[in-house]
């Protein structure tokens, strides 16, 4: 898929692997509707592209507001007149085993994760449908390939992820829809800080738990993006983010159901 000339909605697109994803589309002259529930975030990511010949549209929106997200293919439209490309990016990360979580805070999680991408699925798929070439890009994770304690929230969301897309792409496989799942290792975005902690999980546990998931995030954002856009360009139906990814996707084909302990060895060590 050629992207120049193209238009991409974005969701999450105000920091991080979003705005990461902004940009590189943009060089490559695609137009972009940005989607974000931060406003803030929105209008910085949009000065950053200022200087690319591209049309950017702003869109402040909650990917779990059902109406706002049935609203938001009009508005696009509006904006830019068709749409070629969805970029299903945004999510949020919780901290705690599934006992420390509670059900508001499972719930609030999958509603943004997934329900939030299956529902901006819905509303633009029949716009894709109309184009001589699209597709959905859904970012899944490495939690989407393997399940670490304490992830149960976030690896469910992430799993669906993989599963909704797998699924989806071979629905649309005689369609001019393509879909693409990546699956992002540790990139050094700002999502282990800005996770939400369970209320039953202890402060020092808290910490130590943030600290361990910000050493993993080493990727600058701007590379896994170019990854990312690139399996686009190759129409490649599932795209593994860093070495990591691939290493530990490799370890759970091979070790489905006792990787962790190997991988627990190692993070003793």
């Amino acid at each position: 898929m050629q992207v120049k000339n193209k238009v991409a909605v974005i969701t999450g697109a105000g920091s991080g692997i979003g705005q990461a994803l902004a940009q590189t589309l943009a060089r490559r002259g695609c137009h972009l509707a940005l989607v974000d529930v931060n406003a803030s975030s929105l209008h910085t990511t949009a000065e950053l592209l200022a200087g690319y010949k591209v049309k950017v549209s702003q869109h402040v929106l909650d990917v779990a507001d059902r109406a706002a997200v049935a609203a938001l293919p009009a508005a696009v439209l509006e904006a830019h007149g068709h749409v070629d490309m969805l970029v299903n990016n945004a999510g949020v990360a919780l901290s705690g085993t599934f006992e420390q979580t509670s059900e508001a805070d499972f719930d609030w999680l999958m509603d943004i994760n997934f329900h939030g991408l299956v529902r901006m699925t819905r509303a633009f798929l029949p716009l894709l449908r109309l184009r001589p070439q699209a597709r959905i890009v859904n970012v899944s994770s490495l939690f989407g390939l393997i399940s670490p304690p304490g992830q149960s929230a976030y690896s469910a969301s992430k799993f669906a992820v993989r599963g909704f897309s797998n699924a989806l792409r071979l629905e649309l496989e005689k369609t001019k829809v393509g879909v693409t799942v990546a699956h992002p290792g540790g990139i050094a975005t700002a999502i282990a800080t800005s996770a939400r902690v369970s209320d039953k999980m202890g402060a020092e546990e808290a910490a130590k738990h943030q600290a361990l998931a910000q050493k993993m995030l080493r990727m600058p954002p701007y590379r896994a993006a170019e990854i990312i856009v690139r399996a686009v360009e190759r129409d490649q139906a599932r795209v593994l983010v860093g070495m990591d990814a691939k290493i530990l996707a490799l370890l759970e084909r091979l070790m489905p159901v006792h990787y962790w302990r190997l991988l627990a060895r190692g993070a003793n060590k």
